[in-house]
This record gives structure tokens, C-alpha cells and sequence, in this order.
């Protein structure tokens, strides 16, 4: 996003912890400038959400006897339709599976790399949050070789919005290899290690995925291969 002075920035999503009924709450009667997403990814279904593991169980079998492991982390996903996944990757084997509602995906094969653009931004994060106001708080980072001099944290990320691509500023994504699936109610989805997805849902959707650790094989020297290759030709 933009700061006043145009400044493009990468703010991380401001976190609250509420009850259950507030949350469904804010669902039921959503409100400008409000978006809550139930997105805690650190396994939260084995820990915030223990309650509801009975129901959807701790790993896929057919997935863990594939993977040969048990999942590192399994997350419930619940919130918003105006809330957008950017488009990403994750070092992780991923099954999706979509309880109520549906998701779409937005897919790139790790191999089109050269066609998405990476930009580094300055990293914030959201506070202060209400149905009329927001505040960026910017992240700093002490550099320990310079004298524990405080910086502004950055990092990188893709610069492209696969729904409204700027072909004028990244004309080398119309190369790039696109896939859109919608995820029904019922259905699961695997997305491997390292593909970018850009996900959007219907509003109250309730998913469940598993993360398998990915195995750094002969894909992951590729791709990181493609990740030097790229850095050469800028």
C-alpha cells in the first residue's frame, strides 16, 4: 500500500485477539475500513482451535504417507471476502482443504520466477484500527554492523496484482503461466512447495490446510538457480 507521501509500503495486518462471538459479529454486520480474518498460521488449530481438530483430524493420511511426515503445522482460515492474500510462495507441501464457501486461486509454476517482478519495500505494520482511521507504524531493525544503528525494516515481495496486472511497469508478466481455481465447499486443493498463489475467498469461508515441510531437492537448487539468474540480469 501508499503512505501519504506515495511511498509503497508493505504493512503487515494489525492483530487482535477477541472472542468468538465478536468475531462472528463483525462478520454478520461488516463495516467499512474493518476486515478481520482469522489467520494465525503457527498451527493454530492444534492450539487456539484444539477444539475443533476432532472434527477435521490432525493430518491428510494419503498426504502424509506421500510426504513421508506428519504436517508442521495445520491452520483454520475463517473471515472476510475484502480480504486478499497477496501473491506469495511457501517453502511448504500444501493441502487445502475448503469447509464452507469457496476460495480462488490465482497459480504460477515456481519456473515462471523470471516473469514476477520482486520489489523491496519498507515494512510496516497496521494499528489502531477502527471503522474510520488507521495508523502505519513503521518496523525498525537494529543493524548490528553498523554500530546498532536502528533502520527501517524491509523485505522483499512480488510487486504484481494478478487481478489488475500494470503491464506498462511489468511487461515481462504477460510470459508468465496462469492458473484460477476456485476451491469449493468440500473440495481440497494441493499447491505445492513454492508455487505463487494470490487467494481471495466468499465471505465467512471456512478452510482448513495442512503444511508439509518441502524436501530441498533437485527443485529447490532450480529455483534457486532461477532466484541468482534473476538477480544477474537486474
Amino acid at each position: 500500500m501508499e503512505n501519504g507521501n506515495t511511498e509503497t509500503i508493505f504493512a503487515l495486518p494489525e492483530e487482535k485477539t477477541m472472542k468468538m462471538k465478536e468475531f462472528l459479529n463483525h462478520l454478520e454486520k461488516p463495516t467499512d475500513n474493518f476486515i478481520c480474518y482469522i489467520q494465525y498460521q503457527n498451527s493454530n488449530l492444534t492450539g487456539h482451535f484444539k477444539e475443533l481438530l476432532p472434527d477435521v483430524g490432525e493430518e491428510i493420511p494419503w498426504a502424509s504417507q506421500a510426504f513421508d511426515k506428519s504436517p508442521d503445522a495445520v491452520n483454520f482460515w475463517m473471515g472476510d471476502a475484502r480480504a486478499i492474500t497477496s501473491m506469495h510462495k511457501d517453502p511448504y507441501e500444501n493441502i487445502y482443504c475448503v469447509i464452507d464457501g469457496y476460495k480462488d486461486f490465482i497459480l504460477i509454476p515456481p519456473t515462471d520466477l523470471p516473469w514476477v517482478r520482486y520489489n523491496t519495500y519498507k515494512k510496516g505494520i497496521f494499528k489502531n484500527v477502527t471503522t474510520n482511521s488507521y495508523e502505519i507504524e513503521m518496523i525498525k531493525a537494529v543493524l548490528q554492523n553498523e554500530n546498532n544503528r536502528e533502520s527501517i525494516e524491509t523485505l522483499p515481495w512480488v510487486s504484481i496484482d494478478p487481478l489488475n496486472p500494470d503491464y506498462q511497469h511489468f511487461p515481462e508478466f504477460k510470459r508468465a503461466s496462469i492458473y484460477k481455481v476456485r476451491v469449493n465447499k468440500g473440495d481440497m486443493l494441493y499447491l505445492p512447495s513454492l508455487w505463487f498463489h494470490h487467494v481471495r475467498q466468499s465471505h465467512g469461508c471456512i478452510a482448513v490446510n495442512y503444511w508439509y515441510d518441502m524436501d530441498c531437492d533437485i527443485k529447490w537448487c532450480y529455483y534457486r538457480m532461477l532466484e541468482t539468474m534473476c538477480t544477474m540480469k537486474e
